[in-house]
C-alpha cells in the first residue's frame, strides 16, 4: 500500500503560480511511477504529467512548457510546478503512484494503482 497526500492548491489569477506537492510513504518510493492528475467538473480525470523511477517525464500538450513534474526519492515527495496557469487548468489535482515498475510512465489513469485525495486549483480571469 502506498498513503498519499497533496499540498499546496489554492485559488489565483490568471498568468500565475502554484506549486504543488505530494507525500508518499512506503519503502518502494523510488521504484514507482507517480503522475499528477486532474478532473474539472463534468469532465472525465485526464493525466498532467508523469515520472518514472529514471526521472524520464511525460506531460499533457496542453501543460507543456507551463507545467514541470519533479520528485525527491530521498524525501518521497512529488512535486508539480505550474506557472502562467490558465482558467482551463481548473480542477481537482491528485497524485498517483504506479505499481513497483521498470517501464516509462503513462498518462492513463488505468496505469496507476494509488491516489491521493486530491487539492484544488481554480484559476480566475
Amino acid at each position: 500500500q502506498v498513503r498519499l497526500v497533496e499540498s499546496g492548491g489554492g485559488s489565483v489569477q490568471a498568468g500565475g503560480s502554484l506549486r504543488l506537492s505530494c507525500a508518499a510513504d512506503g519503502s518502494t518510493f523510488n521504484s514507482r511511477s507517480m503522475g499528477w492528475f486532474r478532473q474539472a467538473p463534468g469532465k472525465e480525470r485526464e493525466g498532467v504529467a508523469c515520472i518514472d523511477p529514471f526521472v524520464n517525464s511525460n506531460y499533457a500538450d496542453s501543460v507543456k512548457g507551463r507545467f514541470t513534474i519533479s520528485r525527491n526519492n530521498a524525501k518521497k515527495t512529488l512535486d508539480l510546478q505550474m506557472n502562467n496557469l490558465d482558467p482551463g487548468d481548473t480542477a481537482m489535482y491528485s497524485c498517483a503512484a504506479t505499481a513497483v515498475t521498470a517501464t516509462r510512465c503513462s498518462l492513463s489513469p488505468q496505469s496507476f494503482n494509488f491516489w491521493g485525495q486530491g487539492t484544488q486549483v481554480t484559476v480566475s480571469s
